[in-house]
């Protein structure tokens, strides 16, 4: 599966008091759909999902894809630390026809470098769905990992854009054919599922009588292949351009949460060929993208999104709600990037 371009990463909406708000959820996504991200991702870091419980998660996983488009590549977060526990859920995001998964090791105090291996090694052989890695894996064992034809690619804030050409170096070997549109887009199973069409009016309604029933026509993707190799995705907006021209495919920027627009044009730039353009673009969102990504976190994210027309809200509890000057800093940090 194609893994090119930004996907978008959101966060999980909140009622006041905390209860998990869905109906909000499937606003944003359903808004979310309409910008140009390649994919959508659903409780990854930014969607708090270690403060969801089991049930929860799986509401969240089936509302989103409920109200996402069918052209966005749709990436679940579902990493338990235990093995049965995240292949459970594995299990009931491949059920919602989810495209790939986000997987991380066990955050156990004491893990050792073998259990995370057995860890990483045992779910991608057993799971129903395809695999990028993420979180803090040592480059040796992502380096063997990547053979493993369930696993797609790495997610990494990649501060050193040498780290992205060593591990292209390792991994140079892996070569995958994977389908995608005429343009050169992803084409996943879900996408290319036989679709209904929507605009199907049947003979009974126009004559008001009885009518012989008929098969609504049915739309196609017309597809062709690409030849892959490891992919690599940069999770940071700081080091989305410094990670593309290392030789990363894509990004999937927290704050693209709350900045689609501005996120998006640096990879568009980058795409296109124009260094220049792509540096601009880049150092427009830098300041507000560090500040927020990084000292703000899932409060000044959710901040962001409701100064841009998304539903923010607040952190669920322990994580606190931002200080009337925290809130004043991201309303300066944001001008100019709404979107």
């Amino acid at each position: 599966m194609l893994l090119e371009g930004m996907h978008l990463p959101l966060t999980t909406p909140f009622f006041p008091d905390g209860r998990l708000n869905l109906r909000k959820l499937e606003q944003n996504v359903a808004h979310y759909s309409l910008t140009p991200a390649a994919g959508i991702v659903v409780l990854g870091t930014t969607g708090e999902p270690t403060l969801l419980s089991d049930e929860e998660t799986r509401s969240t996983l089936k509302s989103a894809i409920g109200a996402a488009s069918a052209t966005k590549v749709m990436l679940s977060g579902t990493s338990r630390n235990s093995v049965r526990g995240t292949l459970d859920l594995l299990e009931y995001a491949a059920e919602l026809n989810y495209d790939a998964a986000l997987i991380h090791p066990p955050t156990l105090p004491g893990l050792s470098a073998n259990e995370a291996r057995l860890y990483l090694q045992t779910i991608a052989d057993r799971s129903p769905l395809p695999l990028i890695l993420t979180g803090n894996i040592p480059q040796t064992l992502i380096a063997e990992l990547a053979f493993h034809p369930q696993i797609l690619g790495f997610l990494h804030d990649f501060t050193r854009p040498d780290e992205i050409r060593l591990l292209l170096e390792q991994t140079a070997a892996v070569k995958r054919t994977v389908t995608v549109t005429q343009v050169f887009a992803a084409a996943t199973r879900r996408m290319l599922a036989t679709q209904t069409d929507e605009n199907f009016v049947s003979a009974t309604t126009l004559t008001g009588g009885t009518a012989t029933a008929v098969v609504p026509a049915k739309l196609a993707i017309k597809t062709r292949t690409k030849v892959v190799g490891f992919q690599i995705l940069v999770a940071s907006a700081e080091h989305m351009l410094a990670g593309l021209t290392a030789g990363a495919v894509g990004a999937v920027p927290p704050f693209a949460a709350s900045a689609p627009q501005g996120c998006y044009e640096v990879v568009a730039a980058w795409k296109d060929g124009d260094p220049a353009l792509a540096e601009e673009k880049q150092l427009r969102l830098m300041q507000a993208a560090h500040s927020i990504e990084r000292g703000l976190g899932a409060a000044g994210l959710k901040y962001g999104c409701d100064l841009n027309g998304y539903f923010g809200g607040f952190p669920r509890l322990p994580l606190l709600p931002l200080t009337g000057e925290q809130r004043t800093e991201i309303e300066t940090l944001m001008q100019g990037l709404q979107s």
